[in-house]
């Protein structure tokens, strides 16, 4: 049997794990069942994708007799697809795992069981899809799916964020549909094998790029196309929102590589700049909005906008580098880009696995009425730690080493010819630079004031452990966080068959450097060793240990703590996020957000408390969405009228709009 046949079964086994939510009488049993199936089918998947990457198999396809009749269904696996499969397959075992813990804490689990498992074939028939037929109606099933998970909690604010999910998703599809009919041309070649062979007229790539951008950057959350990441993630339950964070931005990231990189053939220079500026605008944008949120999900919400930013900036330097005949650059630029959505996926889902333990052991979904976690949760505590650390770039875990790819790839722009690139992608570096610093500070305050400190109120103060597959989920991730920082050389190596069919080429192995470092270009650049950083670190860390045991006084010594002036023991004048992200606020938050703060002081001689105003809208909502939103619905009001014509003003409105019609058709050709 083929790899794209047994992939197939896998899917067929998700979706009947799916009428076994339904259909199984006890909920906990029906969870057991549901999660424990689709860990085991989804681990299956992602072994027999790491298999292909691995050995480098030829790329395998089949044909259902399903869909359209003339055409059928086509599904392919290569090794671009099969990249993404081993992304999509892991974040669904692990939380597959997560949620045998979390899933018997849910109020109503039959709402969410049905559409786990569903959601996850969804993204697996994306993957494997081979024309545009069912590439879009594996992807509107995706969509839908998910939208049904965000709606799981009947509750207004999960019904605003479900309407807005769903709308963007419309748009996105609406985006890739017009897409593929341009790129199938009037022959009607609707499969990838005959778009790869058609050529366009250059108004005609231009469109598709620019509807790849609003096709996939709507799913994926790239600015302006954001709206909808913020209302969902926090909306749906926390292994959710793992999965749709962690891993389906992944399938709109695949979804513009198979687009651009595959279909569209050679594309001209100003297609990289422009992807690269989308991507450089939606990191800054979206680590800004992270370091100011209170509720965790939500900050992570944002913070997936940042990295999605990153992603796209490496796609675009590797579509400038490739324009420019420059393979080297261009597959450093890809590898890079590729690296970070298998680390975003890990990081990103150990961080809202970490924030669902949270809000089931406090109940709490502010910040600032959490504190001192550490001490009653502090397995989730170092998990949590690890990927704060992972997500903030630093050394030695993986997503230092994405980021320092990208950085590389930058440092090769100045051999781009054209003053454009050459002004804009040092533009956008500097952009990349302060996103990094600014999502150390977001990561430190969400760390320090949830885990760290006193708590803040009853709840966190007689918050508990989670349960053993919650933890255990955490703990895989977080290893993997920690192996793939300290081994990149593998997962560089790994990547190379998709890197080589998107990119033309490949970098040199890595894995068989001295000492597992990793060296992406020339041998007289820069070069990285993650397990000798780590070996540096741990025994710095003994070292240090010992020092102090041996040397350091036994003696117990206590004195009251510093209390700022302020002698109130209170745990509310602490710290908090608001004051912790108040100068980044005040720099960067009244020009580019739009923030304000309003104080209100008492009276003299009065004894009412102050009061502190903090208003902290999201610019692109408010100056795009909402005006959309009221020009939609001052049309719709309008034409409500239609409905009331009478039968020759209706045949008069027939007829212009045929007269018009013929008009455009006649212009057209």
């Amino acid at each position: 049997m083929s790899a794209v046949a047994s992939i197939l079964l896998c899917v067929a086994a998700l979706l009947a794990l799916g009428i076994v939510g339904i259909a199984t009488p006890r909920p906990l049993t029906a969870t057991r069942l549901v999660y424990g199936g689709t860990g085991l089918v989804c681990l299956a998947a992602a072994s027999m994708a790491f298999a292909l990457l691995a050995t480098g198999a030829p790329p395998a396809e089949i044909t259902l007799p399903l869909a359209l009749p003339w055409v059928g269904a086509g599904f392919r696996i290569d090794s671009l697809s099969a990249f993404f499969l081993l992304v999509v397959d892991l974040g669904g075992a692990a939380s597959a795992l997560y949620g045998i813990g979390y899933g018997a804490h849910e109020k109503e689990p039959r709402r969410v069981l049905p559409f786990f498992p569903t959601f996850l074939a969804g993204m697996n028939l994306v993957l494997l899809s081979a024309d545009a037929f069912s590439f879009l109606l594996s992807w509107e099933f995706m969509s839908l799916a998910s939208w049904a998970l965000v709606m799981a909690h009947q509750e207004e604010e999960n019904r605003r964020a479900g309407y807005v999910y769903i709308v963007m998703a419309s748009l996105g599809t609406m985006a890739l549909l017009m897409a593929f009919g341009i790129l199938a041309g009037t022959d009607g070649g609707f499969s990838f094998e005959a778009m790869r062979h058609s050529v366009h007229a250059p108004q005609m790539v231009m469109l598709v790029v620019i509807l790849a951008l609003l096709g996939a950057g709507s799913k994926a959350g790239l600015v302006p196309l954001h709206a909808w990441l913020p209302l969902a993630h926090p909306a749906a339950p926390s292994h959710v929102s793992a999965l749709m964070s962690g891993v389906m931005t992944k399938v709109a990231v695949y979804a513009f590589i198979r687009i651009l990189f595959d279909l569209c053939g050679g594309l001209p220079w100003w297609a990289g700049l422009l992807v690269l500026l989308a991507g450089g605008i939606s990191a800054a944008l979206g680590v800004l909005q992270a370091v100011m949120q209170d509720e965790p999900k939500r900050l992570l919400a944002f913070s997936t906008i940042e990295n999605i930013g990153i992603v796209f900036v490496g796609l675009g330097l590797a579509l400038a580098f490739r324009s420019n005949g420059m393979v080297a650059a261009a597959a450093l630029a890809l590898t890079a880009a590729l690296f970070h959505v298998l680390n975003h996926s890990l990081f990103k889902s150990l961080l809202f696995f970490g924030a669902g333990a949270v809000l089931t052991a406090t109940g709490e979904r502010a910040m600032d009425r959490l504190g001192g976690l550490i001490h009653r949760m502090p397995a989730t505590a170092l998990l949590f730690l690890v990927g704060c650390m992972a997500i903030s770039a630093l050394p030695p875990l993986n997503g230092f080493v994405s980021e320092w790819l990208t950085f590389q790839a930058i440092l090769a722009s100045p051999e781009l010819p054209g003053w454009a690139l050459k002004v804009g992608v040092p533009a956008v570096g500097g952009l990349l630079a302060l996103a990094a610093a600014l999502a150390s500070a977001a990561f430190a305050k969400t760390f320090g004031i949830a885990f760290l400190g006193r708590p803040r109120s009853e709840p966190a103060g007689t918050a508990h452990e989670v349960d053993r597959f919650s933890l255990a989920a955490m703990a895989i991730l977080g290893m993997l966080c920690l192996a793939t920082g300290i081994f990149p050389g593998f997962v560089i190596d790994l990547l190379s068959p998709a890197v080589r069919q998107a990119a033309g080429g490949a970098l040199p192995s890595q894995a068989g450097l001295p000492w597992l470092m990793i060296m992406p270009s020339a041998a007289s650049g820069s070069s990285y060793d993650g397990a000798l950083v780590f070996l540096f670190m741990t025994a710095s860390g003994l070292f240090a240990a010992a020092f102090v045991h041996r040397f350091a006084s036994r003696k117990l010594r206590r004195a009251p703590a510093w209390d700022c002036g302020f002698p109130q023991p209170s745990p509310v004048t602490q710290y908090s996020g608001s004051s912790f992200a108040q100068p980044i606020r005040r720099v960067f938050g009244g020009r580019v957000l739009g923030s304000s703060e309003e104080v209100a002081l008492p009276r003299p001689g009065s004894m009412a408390p102050a009061r502190f105003t903090l208003t902290l809208p999201d610019p692109v909502w408010d100056w795009i969405y909402l005006p959309v939103a009221g020009a939609v619905g001052y049309a719709a009001r309008e034409l409500n009228r239609l409905q009331f014509l009478t039968i020759r003003r209706y045949l008069s409105l027939v007829f212009g709009a045929l007269i018009l019609l013929l008009l455009v058709v006649a212009l057209w050709s």
